[in-house]
């Protein structure tokens, strides 16, 4: 059946939540990972450029470094919990759309991923990336809510 899922974490309970979830059900049909943290990406509006100096380049540093650390820490429960386990972070303003390319060029054959479950007009005005993904995937999308 699956063999490789594909798991977008991004701190939330909820993703915590459904990371836990999906590590069981890797174990139980004997799976491998890879769990991806998408970074949004560096934004500053302001006319004095010059100011900023290497700042895009620190935060792309550091947030690498983060979500390293923390996937790192992902990878050791992956571990505890039997399954084999690959990471990777990206940092892109629209991690469906980074997702979505994750899962293809891991060639991975399901995401398991939270649902956040906007409603009402932030719903209809933000969206959710879950929902993006369910929309553009031509891979099974298992929603953990």
């Amino acid at each position: 059946m699956f063999q490789h899922l594909l798991l977008p974490v991004d701190g939330s309970p909820l993703s915590e939540a459904a990371f836990k979830k999906a590590l069981g059900f890797a174990h139980d049909i004997r799976a491998r990972v890879t769990v991806l943290r998408v970074i949004p990406d560096f934004h500053v509006y302001t006319y004095q450029v010059e100011m900023l100096g290497d700042t895009r380049e620190r935060f792309a540093r550091e947030a690498t470094k983060s979500a390293g650390e923390y996937l790192a820490t992902l990878a050791a429960e992956a571990d505890a919990a039997d399954v084999s386990c690959d990471t990777v972070s990206r940092i892109h303003d629209h991690p469906y759309e980074v997702i979505i390319q994750t899962a293809r060029d891991k060639d991975c054959d399901l995401i398991v991923m939270a649902s956040h479950g906007r409603r009402g007009l932030q719903g209809i005005l933000i969206g959710s990336e879950t929902n993006k993904v369910l929309t553009h995937s031509t891979i099974p999308v298992l929603v953990y809510r």
